[in-house]
C-alpha cells in the first residue's frame, strides 16, 4: 500500500499520483476478481473479530469527484461484510438544521459504534473542497462576519485535524480514501451515464458546472491532503481510472488496517467458563424425547 499511503503531506503534490495506477503497482485485470475475492474473504473475518472484540470502531472516509466510482468501491468491498457491522452515511447537501450547527455536527452523530466499520460517503471535508470552491456558501453558515477571515481554512484543517486524533485516541482507526480519476475518465463516464438510459438518473446538468473548476477543485484536494494526512489518519489516494483496481486497493488498505489491531476472539473470563460450563451441562443432560414440546403461557416474554 506504500505507493498510495500519505501519513505525512508536507511534500505531497498531487500531479505526481498517477489517476491508472500501473506506474505504482503492476496489476492485471484477469486477476483482479479472484485477488479481490480473497481479500474481501479476509476483511469479513477481520470484521467479525472487531464485532467480537467491541473495543475498536473503524472509519472510512470517501472523498472524490463526481463520477470517480466511491459507491462501486464501498458496494464491492463491503460487499462480504455482515451489515450488523458495517454503517453506510452519505452526505449530501446540508439541510437548514444541520447549517444550524457547526461543520462537523451531522457526521459526528453517524460516527460509527465500537465493533464496527463506519463508511462516510463524503463528510465534513466538503467543508474545504466544495465550500472552499464555491466560498459564497459560507452564507447560508450564518457564521459571525468576523470569523470569516482569510484564516478560516487554515483554522478548519486545524479543527479536522484535531477532531481526527481525538478519535484515534478514544480507539477509532481512521482511514481517508481520495479517488484520484483523471479529467479525461470522468468525462467519458459522465458520457455513458448520458448514453444509457438505466444510468442517465446519475447525472446531474450540475455536474458539467462543477467539472468546469476542475483545477479548483484539484488544488483544494492537494491542499486538504497535505494539511490533515497524519500517521493515524492517514490519506489513501486510491488511482480511479480503472474502477477494479480501485477496488483492490481500498480493499486491500482496509484489510491492512483492520490486520493491524491483531484482534482475536474474547476468551471467556474464570466466571464466565464457569457458567459455560453448567449451561453446557443442562443442555447436555437435558432431552424432549417422550414430551412435548412447552408452550409458553400468553403474554410471556419467551423469545427464539
Amino acid at each position: 500500500m506504500s505507493p498510495f499511503v500519505v501519513a505525512d503531506g508536507r511534500n505531497f503534490r498531487l500531479r505526481r499520483m498517477d489517476p491508472d495506477g500501473s506506474t505504482h503497482l503492476p496489476l492485471k485485470k484477469e486477476d483482479a476478481p479472484a485477488l479481490l475475492s480473497k481479500t474481501v474473504e479476509r476483511i469479513a473475518a477481520l470484521q467479525e473479530r472487531l464485532y467480537a472484540h467491541d473495543r475498536w470502531g473503524v472509519l472510512l472516509i470517501f472523498q472524490a469527484m463526481d463520477a470517480a466510482g466511491k459507491d462501486s468501491v464501498i458496494k464491492h468491498v463491503l460487499s462480504g461484510v455482515n451489515p450488523q457491522g458495517c454503517q453506510v452515511s452519505s452526505f449530501k447537501v446540508p439541510s437548514s438544521e444541520e447549517l444550524g450547527h457547526d461543520f462537523l455536527w451531522r457526521t459526528t452523530a453517524r460516527l460509527p459504534e465500537r465493533g464496527r466499520i463506519g463508511v462516510f460517503n463524503r463528510s465534513y471535508y466538503e467543508e474545504v473542497l466544495v465550500v472552499r470552491v464555491h466560498p459564497e456558501l459560507l452564507e447560508h453558515q450564518r457564521l459571525p462576519a468576523s470569523l470569516v477571515t482569510p484564516r478560516l481554512w487554515k483554522e478548519r484543517y486545524e479543527d479536522i485535524v484535531g477532531f481526527e486524533r481525538h478519535l484515534a485516541r478514544s480507539g477509532f482507526v481512521i482511514r481517508k480514501f481520495f479517488l484520484n480519476v483523471s479529467q479525461d475518465e470522468q468525462r467519458r463516464r459522465f458520457l455513458k451515464r448520458l448514453d444509457e438510459p438505466d444510468k442517465r438518473w446519475k447525472f446531474s446538468p450540475g455536474d458539467v458546472k462543477e467539472r468546469a473548476r476542475w483545477h479548483d477543485y484539484m488544488s483544494a484536494y492537494e491542499e486538504m491532503i497535505r494539511r490533515t494526512s497524519a500517521p493515524h489518519a492517514p490519506w489513501i489516494v486510491v488511482p480511479a481510472d480503472r474502477k477494479w483496481y480501485a477496488h483492490q486497493v481500498v480493499a486491500s488498505a482496509l484489510e491492512e488496517a483492520l490486520a493491524g489491531l491483531d484482534l482475536q476472539i474474547p476468551k471467556p473470563r474464570a466466571g464466565e467458563r464457569r457458567e459455560l460450563d453448567r449451561a453446557r451441562r443442562s443442555l447436555a443432560t437435558s432431552s424432549s424425547r417422550g414430551s412435548s414440546p412447552s408452550r409458553p403461557s400468553r403474554g410471556s416474554s419467551s423469545a427464539s
